[in-house]
């Protein structure tokens, strides 16, 4: 990044990304239900008269779909276009921090702000070289906090295709879910089961979201399963992938629900309810992957 780039990058910090934004919808069971059947969340705290959101849902509330919400500020588009100016025209989202101060309920109507909190030094990623723009949005009902929302960006210049294919992107792997990969690198696909209620929880939790319990125990998955949902994934092209390709959400015969690719059969012939079976793929000699190939009386 040249000295009089950063430094034009730099100034953005601290600026306002959206100004007295309104969500859409107010806060409502219809999207709250849909969420938590997406999500397989049984929680009782989400369901009756006295129903709140889940707290995960902040960002829903505040996202402004194809049309883009009306309290986005003209400082955020121009670092976007100044960034864009640097040749860094391709963007995907990296991660995001969320903090709950109180739970949402229906009839809730979520206003918001947003400030560029951080704009990185240029950075050199598998993808390209580009920067971390951060935003900070503080989320309100009336007068009261009630959620922070970090999300962070990569704007990158896409990086030329080299000669040789670029490795499959590493799993993050911590101490809450390192028993699940420990798991697949003995060919054994894991389960969570609750000591306190026996309930089977994926993905791996520290704790039941049932019951609340910490203790727990795992049991081992048959591999048989369905596609309960899917997407085919077509841009932006990714070293490591070639697309299209199909990622599905496939309910287990335990019950539970994962994300993984479907193979064996071409990607526009995935269909909900396709059976599958899963399947260890060896990526590379340092990475072994879980995914499920559809069943051949499919």
């Amino acid at each position: 990044m040249s000295d009089d780039l950063g430094t034009r990058l730099k100034a953005y910090e601290g600026r306002p990304a959206a100004v007295a934004g309104v969500g859409k919808d107010l806060v409502n069971t219809p999207m709250i239900r849909h969420w938590c059947e997406a999500m397989g969340d049984t929680n009782p705290a989400y369901t009756g008269p006295d129903a709140v959101a889940p707290p995960t849902m902040l960002q829903v509330w505040t996202m402004g779909g194809l049309s883009g919400h009306t309290g986005r500020t003209e400082p955020y588009d121009e670092l976007l276009a100044l960034l864009d100016e640097a040749g860094c025209t391709s963007v995907v989202a990296t991660d995001c921090e969320q903090e709950y101060l109180r739970p949402l309920r229906p009839g809730d109507e979520v206003t918001f702000d947003a400030v560029i909190e951080s704009v990185s030094q240029r950075k050199t990623t598998k993808l390209g070289a580009g920067h971390f723009v951060t935003t900070r949005m503080d989320v309100r009902v009336g007068a009261e906090l009630v959620g922070t929302h970090r999300f962070r960006i990569l704007k990158y210049a896409p990086a030329a295709p080299g000669r040789s294919r670029a490795p499959r992107p590493r799993p993050v792997v911590n101490r809450d879910n390192a028993g699940f990969w420990e798991g697949v690198e003995r060919r054994r696909l894991l389960i969570q089961r609750c000591a306190g209620c026996a309930a089977l929880r994926f993905p791996w939790l520290p704790g039941c979201n049932a019951c609340g319990s910490p203790d727990w125990d795992t049991v081992e998955a048959s591999g048989d399963g369905t596609v309960y949902s899917y997407v085919v994934m077509h841009h932006p092209p990714f070293p490591a992938f070639d697309p299209p390709y199909a990622v599905g959400l496939i309910e287990l015969t335990e019950g539970v629900r994962m994300i993984s690719n479907v193979v064996g059969v071409p990607y526009d012939k995935v269909r909900i309810g396709l059976p599958v079976r899963l399947e260890f793929q060896e990526c590379d000699r340092e990475l072994v992957l879980p995914v499920f190939r559809a069943r051949e009386e499919a």
